[in-house]
């Protein structure tokens, strides 16, 4: 098969496989008051359903990187396919909450590794066109995330919620068959020497117990998951520990001494977690202003249409004259665009202030994601693309869960501290008194603000430390191994 032909069914399977988990996020979300009533979950049983997943997800990103640099990333990637296909098998059978949140959290084993190994190849396959691949993936994933919501609403209400996890049997088997149909020769072999499980382990352990903290930190608060905080420092402190004295790290730490791969990687922390604020509490907000849920979700179609139009376009620019101007732009303009929010206090300013701002936001979105990962990926060796693809995407994660937790805290003090009658929460969809009226606008206003300030540190990360030297050179490197004899 011809490198083009290869290259296309590669994309294909990656941005269809990494759809899937990215999917079952939200649709899972949109069918759990019907599986509540189903299976007799309550309200500690929904949230694990939807803890379960994120948790091995998130513990697995970077233990997912390795695994795919030592053995293949095209065979990791159809291995986490085959996983994530039978747990939604054993999600659809499941005839109790156990058994369904154990299926979870097996989901989200297989998720991690398809995700991250999914990056990692259209590295490997693409070399110095990747950031158009991935702009490309970007499009493809953002489309299917559109459609995922209603088809999934729509099985639930009229077929069973079951069918939300069968979908995912006929479309796994379509992934593995692209995926295995797209093989093409690879430039570099993947790396040598034994697995570090000790590093794995301890990796597993603390960003899961991370995760758990973030979370459900921000539900019921520290002293809850004070545990979980010791565990995360204890097991991260340990890891590090460990991989500076081990003779074959899963991660070599002397990545981060290569300047856009730890800038970029900065700069994804701060981004994301201006994104992930953003897009938890607009949504509650606009149902304050008088929103319907639907309304509210229909409010923030502009930010996929766009990224489906532009990432791919923007991902190419940056390809061809570096990532700065990606990277430092692109989190301005998100910063301006969740300025423009702030004038958003009654349901008809949707119309001027919200639009303005939503798109002002989405064109920036649209701007930074595919260049900052590939960023991130490009700038370590190729024999190390999945490791490097699995700390972006846990920088990602770390950086959207705490923001939501610390996004989340400022609204609830600045709401407490204007409001004299306990026992109110911020954001209410049913808050007619003026007093808590004008206390929630203020906590939104607070919360925006700490948002936008945190997506302008991402900007001067970008434009500070990011090189367009260091990033060409790399592509000119990539360019010329692509050209040698296969």
């Amino acid at each position: 098969m011809s490198r083009v032909s290869g290259r296309g069914l590669t994309l294909a399977a990656t941005a269809l496989g990494s759809s899937l988990a990215f999917i079952d996020t939200t649709v899972v979300v949109v069918a759990l008051p019907t599986i509540e009533k189903d299976l007799d979950l309550g309200l500690a049983g929904q949230q694990w359903v939807v803890l379960a997943y994120n948790l091995s997800l998130a513990s697995l990103y970077l233990v997912s990187g390795a695994l795919g640099d030592r053995y293949g990333r095209r065979e990791t990637f159809v291995v986490g396919v085959v996983a994530f296909a039978a747990a939604s098998a054993l999600c659809g059978f499941a005839p109790s909450e156990g058994v369904l949140v154990g299926a979870r959290f097996l989901q989200g084993i297989g998720g991690a590794l398809l995700t991250t190994n999914s990056l990692a190849l259209l590295r490997e396959v693409y070399g110095s066109e990747s950031g158009r691949a991935i702009g490309l993936w970007t499009a493809l994933t953002s489309l299917a995330t559109v459609a995922g919501p209603p088809v999934g609403g729509a099985l639930t209400e009229w077929v069973s919620w079951r069918w939300i996890f069968f979908l995912n049997l006929p479309l796994a088997c379509l992934t593995v068959v692209l995926a295995v149909a797209g093989r093409c020769p690879r430039r570099e072999t993947t790396r040598v020497g034994r697995m570090d499980v000790v590093g794995a382990a301890l990796a597993a352990v603390g960003f899961g117990a991370l995760t758990f903290a973030l979370v459900e930190g921000a539900e019921r608060g520290v002293d809850a998951v004070w545990w979980a905080i010791v565990a995360a420092a204890a097991a991260l402190v340990a890891f590090f520990a460990w991989e500076v004295r081990v003779s074959e790290p899963l991660l070599p730490l002397n990545l981060f001494r290569r300047r856009n791969f730890a800038a970029s990687n900065a700069d994804t922390f701060l981004t994301y977690a201006a994104l992930g604020a953003v897009l938890v509490f607009l949504p509650v907000y606009l149902q304050f202003l008088g929103f319907t849920p639907f309304e509210a979700g229909l409010a923030l179609t502009p930010t996929s249409v766009l990224m489906i139009l532009l990432s791919t376009w923007f991902g190419g620019l940056a390809d061809r004259h570096g990532p700065r101007l990606n990277l430092c732009a692109g989190p301005a303009l998100v910063g301006v665009g969740i300025l423009l929010l702030l004038p958003l206090d009654e349901k008809s300013d949707f119309w001027t202030w919200g639009i303005a701002g939503l798109l002002v936001f989405s064109v920036g979105l649209s701007m930074l994601v595919a260049p900052i990962t590939n960023t991130a990926i490009a700038s370590a060796p190729e024999s190390l693309a999945g490791i490097a693809s699995g700390v972006n995407q846990t920088v990602a994660r770390a950086g959207n869960l705490l923001a939501v937790a610390v996004v989340g805290l400022v609204i609830a003090v600045v709401f407490d501290a204007r409001v004299d009658t306990p026992g109110e929460q911020p954001l209410g969809p049913n808050q007619t008194s003026s007093e808590l009226r004008d206390a929630s606008i203020a906590a939104w206003r607070g919360g925006a603000l700490l948002a936008a300030a945190l997506a302008f540190a991402g900007a001067a990360v970008g434009g500070a430390a990011i090189s367009n030297t260091e990033a060409l050179g790399r592509r000119r490197v990539l360019r010329q191994g692509a050209l040698e004899p296969q």
